[in-house]
C-alpha cells in the first residue's frame, strides 16, 4: 500500500552561512527503506524562517549532489516551493543533507519541511485514496476546529484527537481528509493516525492563502497523480491525533480540517 509523511527539520540562530539541519523528534534524514522494485519521491518542500536566506537539499544520488535543490526563502512565507506536478525521486536509505541560512538572533528557530510520497512501505498500510475514487462517494461535507498548543521548542506540540474539541463522527462511516486552514502561522501542521499507516501527513502551516490549502490533500492528488487523499474511519476517531511545529514564539494556532463523509464504496 502507498504511504505518505512530512519529515521537518530545524535549526536555532543558524546565521546566514548554510549550516545543517537536525530532525525534530521522530523524524529523519534517512529515507525509509520502501519496497524493492517501488518507487518513492520529494513531491513538496518548504520552509518557515524568519530571516530570509537560501535553504539547499542534497544527497549524493541527487542529480547535483554539491547543490541539488537550492531555493531563496523569504521571512513567514510558509508557501510550496517546488513546481506542482513534478517530483524528485528518493532512493531507499539514502542520507538526505538538509541545510539552511536564515536568522542570526539568539534563539530564532527556523524550519524546512519535506512531503515524501512511496508507492509502498513495508509494514505501512495507510488508506490513501485519489479524487476519482471519493468524489462521487461524497455525502455530507463537515469541518471540525482543534486549537494546538504548540509550544516553543523545535517539537511538534500540543497533540490532540481530532475530535476533542468538536465531536460530531459517526461510528462505522469512513470519512476523507480535503484540507485545511490555520489562524495562526507556524512551520507545519501534521495528522497522525493508525489510518494513515501512523505517519505523520500533513502541509504548511501557512495562514495567508487559505484557498490553497482547504483542498490541499485533493490538489495533491490531482497534480501528482497519485492517491494521496487521507481516509479514516469514525471509530477510530479518538486515534486521529493533530498537531503541529511552532517557532520560539510558540504561539497557538487553531487548525480548521476539511473533511468528506463518504458512502459506502
Amino acid at each position: 500500500m502507498p504511504a505518505m509523511q512530512i519529515q521537518t527539520y530545524a535549526g536555532t540562530a543558524i546565521n546566514t552561512t548554510l549550516a545543517a539541519l537536525a530532525p525534530v523528534s521522530g523524524d529523519s534524514l534517512s529515507v525509509a527503506n520502501f519496497a524493492i522494485g517501488k518507487l518513492a519521491w520529494l513531491v513538496q518542500v518548504w520552509c518557515d524562517v524568519q530571516a530570509a536566506g537560501t535553504l539547499r537539499i542534497r544527497s549524493p544520488k541527487m542529480h547535483d549532489n554539491v547543490n541539488g535543490l537550492r531555493i531563496d526563502t523569504i521571512a513567514s512565507d510558509a508557501k510550496p516551493l517546488l513546481p506542482w506536478g513534478a517530483m524528485q525521486p528518493l532512493y531507499p536509505n539514502d542520507s538526505l543533507i538538509v541545510e539552511l541560512a536564515g536568522s542570526a538572533t539568539a534563539g530564532d528557530i527556523e524550519y524546512v519541511v519535506l512531503l515524501e510520497y512511496f508507492d509502498e512501505m513495508p509494514g505501512v498500510g495507510a488508506r490513501l485514496f485519489s479524487w476519482d475514487q471519493i468524489k462521487g462517494r461524497i455525502d455530507q461535507l463537515l469541518t471540525v476546529e482543534n486549537t494546538i498548543a504548540t509550544g516553543s521548542t523545535a517539537a511538534y506540540g500540543g497533540s490532540e484527537a481530532i475530535n476533542a474539541e468538536i465531536d460530531q463522527f459517526q461510528q462505522g462511516v469512513d470519512y476523507a481528509l480535503l484540507g485545511y486552514k490555520v489562524d495562526i502561522e507556524c512551520a507545519a501542521i501534521g495528522y497522525r493516525a493508525i489510518d494513515f499507516g501512523n505517519l505523520r501527513i500533513g502541509g504548511p502551516g501557512d495562514e495567508a492563502d487559505p484557498d490553497l490549502y482547504s483542498n490541499w490533500f485533493v490538489r495533491l492528488s490531482n497534480d501528482y497523480g497519485k492517491p494521496m487523499i487521507p481516509v479514516f474511519n469514525g471509530s477510530n476517531k479518538a486515534s486521529v491525533l493533530v498537531d503541529a511545529v511552532q517557532d520560539e514564539n510558540g504561539a497557538d494556532t487553531t487548525i480548521t480540517t476539511y473533511l468528506a463523509r463518504l458512502r459506502a464504496a
